[in-house]
């Protein structure tokens, strides 16, 4: 396992023990962020306007498409930081 996988799965873990609830903003793209590293780019349907959560969270991925899993992995661990540092 490298060195950028083993600080991204203990960025996941940090994540979950944070002082405070991040904004929404903050929420979404740390979702974005992490599906875009483990999964690549948001394949299916987006969803209709009746389900705004899953629309909001399928449009912060697919704003990341093309984005390679590293570089997606490195911004999810910035962003974990910035939040423990506030």
């Amino acid at each position: 396992m490298s060195d950028l996988q083993t600080r991204f799965e203990a960025a996941v873990a940090s994540s979950k023990t944070l002082s405070e609830r991040p904004d929404n903003a903050s929420l979404l793209k740390l979702y974005a962020l992490y599906k875009q590293a483990t999964d690549g780019d948001v394949t299916g349907r987006r969803p209709g306007f009746t389900d705004m959560v899953g629309r909001a969270k399928y449009d912060a991925w697919a704003a990341l498409k093309g984005t390679g899993p590293d570089d997606a992995m490195s911004k999810y661990i910035a962003l974990v930081d910035r939040l423990h540092a506030s």
